[in-house]
């Protein structure tokens, strides 16, 4: 499953790269971010809103700004095509007590539009019948 969810972000930073809207949201944002699911790492490298790299952990020497950690169960659902209440935003996970948001908060809100529409790049796709 790690080298999944390593795919999948790696997939997400293409996805990243053809949108236009959010290489502007982002242009300021050059950081690496942790996100942990089930206790495993993936360290995100932002450069300039474009995802350069994503490092599978753990790492006690990658340094990162800010951490999203989860289980793997509420990232899914936070992935589905029309997540359920709770589940639609990283905050969510939070409230519900199935996620920890550490480090920089303050750079996270400053960039949270663009983070946010970053993860949400993980949704499939609704089937249309």
């Amino acid at each position: 499953m790690t080298s999944d969810l390593r795919d999948r972000f790696q997939e997400m930073g293409r996805e990243l790269a053809e949108k236009p809207h959010l290489q502007r949201l982002g242009a300021l944002f050059s950081e690496t971010v942790l996100i942990e699911i089930d206790g495993n790492e993936y360290y995100l490298a932002f450069h300039r809103g474009a995802l350069e790299r994503v490092t599978e952990g753990p790492s006690r020497q990658t340094p990162w700004r800010f951490a999203l950690r989860t289980d793997g169960e509420a990232l899914a659902k936070f992935w589905e095509p029309m997540p359920e209440p709770t589940f639609h935003d990283i905050f969510g996970f939070v409230k519900t007590g199935r996620g920890r948001i550490e480090g920089d908060i303050l750079l996270l809100v400053k960039n949270l539009r663009f983070f946010k529409e970053f993860m949400a790049l993980g949704r499939q796709e609704e089937a249309t019948a």
